[in-house]
């Protein structure tokens, strides 16, 4: 039988991914388009044929975060049973991410401090940020709480202090310490009569 290799990654995926791991591991502003294309072992041409600039590429490299997030998340989320376990299971996905040793804290805080006001950075991090509120809404709506938004507020404070712990203070456990902290808002949330 011939021996089959696996398919090389394409010009884009190779770029996306060592635009993910510099990126990430050193800033958006810090990383030149030289040191992407030479980490991901293409020509220059490539990059701005397909991502035009490199300000696309950041555009495209928060999204697929945000795209590896969901599908954590979501993954994470199939193993709870009850509207309760799967709002509160939101900070286990968290935490698994915490215990990651190249875990450097949340990608769209650290982009979007170091870009101007309209760029695509920060219209990611606030697609972002929207999508996570939004997960908590439906959540908490699941779960029957009578002010869904107004809980997801509060939860999302918990996840941004969590993800700004963990990074800070080098403190995986930030995620069971919002957990913690969520579960008291849930339930005296679900003890509230509806307004």
């Amino acid at each position: 039988m011939p021996n089959r290799t696996a398919a090389k990654p394409s010009a884009r995926e190779r770029i996306l991914a060592a635009a993910n791991e510099l990126f990430y591991r050193e800033g958006v502003q810090t990383v030149g388009i030289d040191r992407i294309i030479e980490h991901a072992g293409v020509a220059k041409a490539s990059l701005y044929n397909t991502f035009g600039s490199k300000d696309e590429l950041v555009r495209a490299y928060l999204e697929s975060r945000q795209a590896n997030t969901g599908e954590r998340i979501t993954r994470a989320l199939t193993r709870f049973r009850t509207p309760r376990e799967r709002l509160l299971g939101v900070f286990d996905a968290q935490g698994e991410l915490f215990t990651e040793p190249t875990y450097n804290g949340c990608a769209f805080v650290t982009a979007s401090a170091e870009a101007a006001l309209g760029s695509s950075a920060r219209q990611a991090a606030e697609k972002y940020r929207a999508w996570v509120r939004a997960l908590f809404t439906t959540l908490a709506g699941e779960a029957g709480v009578a002010d869904p938004e107004g809980l997801a507020r509060q939860l999302h404070l918990l996840y941004d202090g969590a993800s700004l712990s963990a990074r800070m203070d080098r403190d995986p456990s930030a995620a069971t310490t919002a957990r913690a902290a969520a579960a008291l808002l849930l339930d005296a949330a679900l003890r509230s009569p509806a307004t």
